[in-house]
């Protein structure tokens, strides 16, 4: 029972890290294909602003995921990264110099410093969620198990390569509707039908992707598919077609609302996808039971859990409230200037 628990926990961490760290891989995605250097400076300047209060506090959840998993789950934790080994050193890769560019590029005196710099943060911010869903694509698929010898190749299958696909679809998605909505809160009316536009085009390649994915998975993934077409998890599947139907329409006009559903879309399909997977950790060769550690760890995993729950969670919800409702602007270099003067 208390496996079952940590196992929904673990779940929801994954949806919470799909949702906040896939909106900061978003806004990065945007910032690769925002065009040269005068024509992406206007956008490019909102991702900058929109992203500099909160960007590092998101990938808590990545930390929280991973703690979880090699704690209460660790046979999974093994299976995981032997199996697929490459896209997660990619991606753990990717993460760090992800958040290197996007560190270094503002304070980078020089153009070239901050052409390389924000290269590296764009590019990062597209490969490391395509090799994260690649890794998720491997356990939905089951070519994570105790018989898969390490290779550079176990991932480089079409459900892992669909998985990692609508990855970098989803955070597309989430990364230009919550750029349009800062555009409203920064008095940028162009910005807002830039990334509204956006976050449509990337709407349907998400619905596009996601229908594919299922099809595949009839072969590819044949447990999963059953769990998404059956119970629980086509119940989290038909919440995941409302919600896109409702960010459509939302998208259509300036709403805030659109945030909400864009994130409802994202967090049901993860759920989805955990629900599809029951009883199985890696369908269908290691269940919740068998991949679970000793039940003093879960026991003791679970009051941490709580612990962090009643401690962080609290002050990462308020951070986020503060960053949306225009609270966290950061100081220029004229209110810098301005408060030396006083001073003096």
């Amino acid at each position: 029972m208390i496996a079952d628990v940590i196992a929904v926990v673990l779940l929801l961490a994954i949806a919470a890290y799909a949702c906040a760290g896939g909106t900061d891989y978003g806004a990065g995605f945007w910032d690769l294909t925002a065009g040269g250097a005068e024509r992406g400076k206007r956008p490019r300047w909102l991702i900058d602003h929109a992203m500099a209060p909160v960007w590092e506090v998101n990938n808590v959840w990545l930390i929280f995921v991973l703690v979880i998993m090699w704690t209460g789950f660790p046979v999974l934790f093994q299976q995981l990264f032997q199996s697929m080994w490459l896209p997660l050193t990619l991606a753990a890769v990717g993460t760090v110099l992800r958040g290197a560019g996007f560190a270094l590029r503002k304070p980078a005196r020089r153009l070239a410093g901050r052409r390389l710099y924000g290269a590296v943060f764009a590019v990062s911010s597209l490969l490391t969620p395509f090799f994260l869903g690649a890794a998720a694509g491997g356990v939905a698929s089951g070519r994570v198990t105790a018989d898969t010898k390490p290779s550079d190749h176990a991932w480089a299958h079409p459900a892992p390569v669909l998985f990692g696909l609508l990855a970098v679809a989803t955070t597309a998605l989430l990364g230009a509707v919550f750029l349009a909505a800062d555009a409203r809160r920064f008095g940028a009316p162009d910005l807002d039908g830039y990334f509204r536009r956006r976050a449509l085009a990337a709407l349907g390649t998400v619905a596009a992707l996601a229908v594919i994915t299922l099809v595949v998975a009839h072969d590819d993934a044949a447990h999963v598919w059953h769990g998404l077409t059956h119970g629980v998890g086509l119940v989290f599947v038909v919440v995941a077609a409302v919600s896109t139907l409702a960010t459509a329409w939302l998208l259509l006009r300036p709403s805030g609302w659109s945030r909400v559903t864009a994130v409802g879309v994202v967090a049901s399909a993860v759920i989805a996808w955990g629900m599809a997977q029951r009883p199985y950790l890696v369908p269908t060769s290691l269940t919740v039971a068998e991949g679970a550690g000793a039940d003093t760890t879960l026991r003791w995993l679970g009051l941490v859990t709580l612990v962090a729950v009643v401690l962080v969670l609290p002050a990462v919800v308020l951070l986020y409230w503060l960053d949306t409702h225009g609270e966290l602007e950061g100081l220029t270099d004229a209110d810098l200037r301005r408060g030396a003067g006083d001073e003096g």
